[in-house]
């Protein structure tokens, strides 16, 4: 008995000086540092994104790395984060996001290391958050909700905060669980501090547009001469209980020459100057943007020549910033400069760029170009791209030379064959090819065929999932399924015929056919794919992480083909009235 009690009361002490140990640790590495200040603030951006901008200002010893927070719900919101030098942006330190808070659960960590030391001990970190924490209501729309973390979460206290919510200018508050947009100023926040918080503020102005930006292609086109025509494709996707009919686009600096389009090269809608500091343009669309659609519009302009700057007879450098200004969030970007026929790279660099940015070069026969892609792009990412490229200006005379010799060949051959001898004619007889001459009333019945088509299919669909969810009897299944497989094939066979004289009529007719027969391929390949990743995740080859990934990039090439579809049948549509 004495042997336990003095057993118990040895692994009591080593327990009570392990415990007073931590204690002590951490004690000293909380008086290590502290925390003076910190300024967090919350701003929406334009496309209903949101960034937290959280700056801290330390004293004492500063630590090699920083430990923050906030609630963990948000965590799954995170789209990016980055830690920089506020006086110098392109300073960046590394993070490491979703770690814990020490020991505290229910805290979404971000671990920065800060190194080099910062200034003064003064650093930021950002965050941004997906578009929906923000909701807009469906019966006032102008009536906006955010849901946000109040304060930063640390692991000890900070003397002075100041927080404030940042939204355009003409917004009003309205209610929520903070008293106004400026909602603390200069009090001490306690460590471990966690408070969800939600806004609901009146904008009657189009100063957020809730939209993503899915994919964003800019091409730079570099002339002979230094002339520079650019060409922004979007693809956005509304996301507002509202139609979208204008969009605010970011041109580079000094842009002139403007003029829209919608993705099949037709003029697509006006532009406006909104904001000249920025370089924001108001593009209205031709057709607007439905609720949970999507939709692709391409801006061109030019710049002037002084982006060139030469500095021998034969050599060139480009420098230009390629996303300033960006107000919004882009999912996924693509920059491609294409240098003028002739020219050699002679040096490429890209300043400020990420280690999730791609980038290369394409060479052709006679011309180079340069690709660069980067995943998730907002006005953090000051990326700045240099080439420097060597350049003949004999190279003009290239192609009207080749013209000349082509021209020069071709009238040699008429000639030598003019002054052959003739043989003597033989009548032949030359088979009369008859066209087709197109009716509204053949366009209307091909748009009304191809609308039972699109329905007949769904409807099978539905059928199928009503079947494997059991709501339906299989013997009621297999009676409907016969039923709709003999519509379908009826009008395949009419849709045939009139695709074949669709595309026997000739010119915009013939094009037209041939677009939705690639749009269709497109759709049968994704559906095809789509079946095959989700037996492959069922049979456990794929991890639900890829599976999401595969998955979200097959609806993404679906909806852009249903798209072109549909557009397809608003020309024809257009063509019957």
């Amino acid at each position: 008995m004495e042997k336990k009690a003095v057993a118990f009361t040895v692994l009591a002490a080593v327990v009570l000086i392990f415990a007073l140990n931590v204690v002590y640790v951490l004690d000293v590495r909380a008086e290590a540092y502290a925390v003076d200040w910190v300024n967090h603030r919350v701003e929406v951006l334009y496309n209903g994104y949101i960034f937290i901008n959280d700056t801290f200002k330390i004293s004492g010893i500063v630590p090699d790395s920083f430990l923050m927070g906030f609630p963990y719900q948000y965590g799954s919101h995170v789209l990016r984060c980055v830690a920089y030098n506020p006086s110098n942006p392109a300073q960046k330190y590394n993070v490491a996001v979703d770690v814990p808070l020490e020991n505290y659960v229910g805290f979404f960590g971000v671990n920065v290391s800060l190194t080099p030391k910062p200034e003064d001990g003064i650093f930021t970190v950002g965050f941004v958050l997906s578009n929906s924490l923000l909701r807009q209501d469906a019966q006032n729309t102008s009536l906006y909700t955010l849901d946000f973390p109040a304060f930063p979460s640390l692991i000890v206290n900070a003397s002075s905060c100041n927080a404030s919510v940042i939204l355009p200018s003409d917004a009003k508050y309205v209610s929520g669980t903070i008293a106004a947009f400026n909602y603390l100023t200069n009090e001490e926040l306690p460590r471990l501090t966690y408070q969800p918080s939600n806004v609901t503020f009146l904008l009657t102005t189009e100063g957020i547009q809730l939209f993503t930006v899915e994919e964003f292609k800019r091409e730079v086109v570099i002339g002979g001469m230094g002339e520079i025509a650019v060409s922004d494709s979007y693809y956005i996707k509304n996301q507002s209980p509202k139609q979208i009919t204008s969009v605010g686009v970011f041109l580079l600096p000094n842009a002139s020459n403007l003029a829209v389009k919608d993705e099949f090269g037709r003029k697509g809608g006006t532009t406006t100057l909104a904001d000249a500091e920025t370089n924001r343009y108001e593009i209205s669309l031709t057709l607007p943007v439905e609720i949970g659609k999507s939709t692709r519009f391409i801006v061109e302009y030019t710049l002037p020549k002084n982006y060139i700057q030469k500095s021998e007879t034969d050599n060139a450098e480009l420098s230009l910033k390629l996303f300033p200004y960006v107000n919004y969030y882009i999912e996924e970007a693509w920059v491609t400069f294409t240098l003028p026929e002739g020219a050699k790279i002679t040096n490429l660099s890209f300043e400020n760029s990420s280690a999730d940015m791609t980038y290369g070069t394409i060479r052709d026969v006679f011309q180079e170009k340069i690709t660069a892609n980067k995943h998730g792009v907002f006005f953090l990412d000051s990326l700045t791209m240099k080439v420097a490229y060597r350049y003949n200006l004999l190279w003009l005379s290239f192609r009207p030379t080749l013209w000349a010799w082509a021209l020069a060949t071709f009238g040699c051959a008429v000639i030598a064959i003019w002054r052959r001898p003739k043989a003597p004619a033989v009548p032949v007889a030359v088979p009369t090819v008859v066209a087709v001459k197109l009716s509204p009333e053949m366009i209307r019945s091909f748009v009304e065929s191809y609308e039972e088509k699109r329905k007949t299919v769904t409807e099978m669909k539905s059928l199928e999932t009503a079947v494997r969810k059991g709501r339906i009897p299989r013997r009621r299944y297999k009676v409907q399924r016969k039923t709709l497989e003999t519509r379908l094939g009826t009008l395949n066979r009419n849709l045939d015929d009139l695709k074949l004289k669709l595309r026997s009529a000739g010119g915009k007719y013939a094009d037209l056919m041939r677009q939705l027969e690639v749009a269709e391929t497109e759709i049968n390949e994704v559906e095809a794919n789509i079946r095959s990743i989700e037996m492959r995740h069922r049979r456990g080859e794929l991890t639900l992480e890829a599976y999401r990934r595969l998955l979200a990039d097959y609806e993404r090439r679906r909806e852009k083909a249903e798209t072109t579809v549909n557009g397809i049948l608003i020309r024809l549509r257009e063509e019957i009235r």
